[in-house]
């Protein structure tokens, strides 16, 4: 198990959708928002975000995860340009970090473990020095 570009499926507007930034969307993303998507991973951490940099991430994020561009524009449309923007903010997010980071395969891991960085060995068993 590892981490992917994918989550989801997620409850979300009218259904379960599944979100996806791969490299292409990437790519489209630093386009339309003219920012790579670390400074723009910042931006909606620090509360520096604009709206339509939302909605161009949920967009993108519903075309990777295989919703027809039509559909996808009419989805943001309706469940994230007509509410308030703050609604959107942690999807945005998380469907960004996903497509930078990673996510973990196995939900119930820890971020330690998504990330690759947690240790295989108990802070308290002294198994491995013996």
């Amino acid at each position: 198990m590892g981490v992917s570009q994918t989550i989801g499926p997620l409850d979300w507007a009218d259904g379960a959708y599944t979100f996806r930034l791969a490299n292409g969307e990437l790519i489209m993303l630093q386009d339309a928002t003219d920012c790579g998507p670390f400074f723009l991973l910042d931006k909606l951490g620090g509360k520096h975000w604009k709206v339509q940099e939302i909605s161009h991430i949920i967009r993108l994020g519903l075309i990777g995860g295989g919703i027809e561009p039509a559909k996808a524009l009419s989805l943001v449309r309706d469940y994230v340009e007509s509410r308030p923007p703050m609604e959107s903010v942690p999807l945005a997010f998380a469907v960004l970090a996903a497509g930078v980071q990673g996510a973990p395969d196995d939900p119930k891991k820890t971020v330690g473990e998504a990330t690759g960085s947690g240790s295989t060995v108990s802070p308290t068993d002294d198994s491995a020095g013996a």
